[in-house]
């Protein structure tokens, strides 16, 4: 039976900055914990990282409030951004004067940007157990392998490297 964890959100609605901008903050808090993606958000230069900051303290505080009105007992230190998500909003038609008496349309793009936390699964029991080594048996030691020895072949390549040295030497002669 899995046990359901419990889920905390906060909303951003009609934000001045394109998706793909919010989207580049919100991928480095992503499944990190909360305490950690704060000290991101808020070092974090971009422009949309004021907001996150704000949002994501928010949905803290959603938690905490929640959890003491539903009695449920959650761990403000164990908790961590489960959702990241930046949603297109509407888009604003604005138009550019252009060369020759003409205009360019262009779109102002809004973002709806929604952040979930929730509980981290606790681990059972308070302590970790760690499995002890267990004792290797002693090895024996082995005698140690003699380098091989050269082969024919082997012995066979110097003499041939020689003599065609020799070969070489002798036609430069002629």
């Amino acid at each position: 039976m899995a046990v359901e964890t419990k889920e905390f959100r906060a909303e951003a609605k009609f934000q001045r900055v394109s998706p793909q901008k919010a989207r580049l903050v919100l991928d480095l808090i992503k499944g990190r914990g909360v305490q950690e993606a704060l000290e991101t958000a808020a070092f974090t230069k971009k422009r949309i990282a004021p907001v996150i900051h704000k949002l994501l303290t928010s949905a803290v505080d959603n938690a905490k409030y929640l959890s003491g009105e539903q009695g449920l007992d959650i761990d403000v230190d164990n908790l961590y951004v489960k959702l990241a998500l930046a949603n297109d909003g509407p888009r604003m038609k604005r138009i550019r004067p252009a060369p020759m008496g003409r205009a360019f349309r262009y779109q102002r793009r809004l973002t709806h940007i929604v952040l979930a936390v929730a509980e981290r699964a606790a681990t059972p029991g308070l302590v970790t157990k760690v499995d002890e080594p267990k004792p290797v048996a002693k090895a024996t030691k082995t005698k140690p392998v003699a380098k091989a020895t050269k082969t024919k072949v082997e012995e066979a390549k110097p003499a041939a490297k020689a003599a065609g040295a020799t070969k070489k030497k002798a036609g430069k002669k002629a």
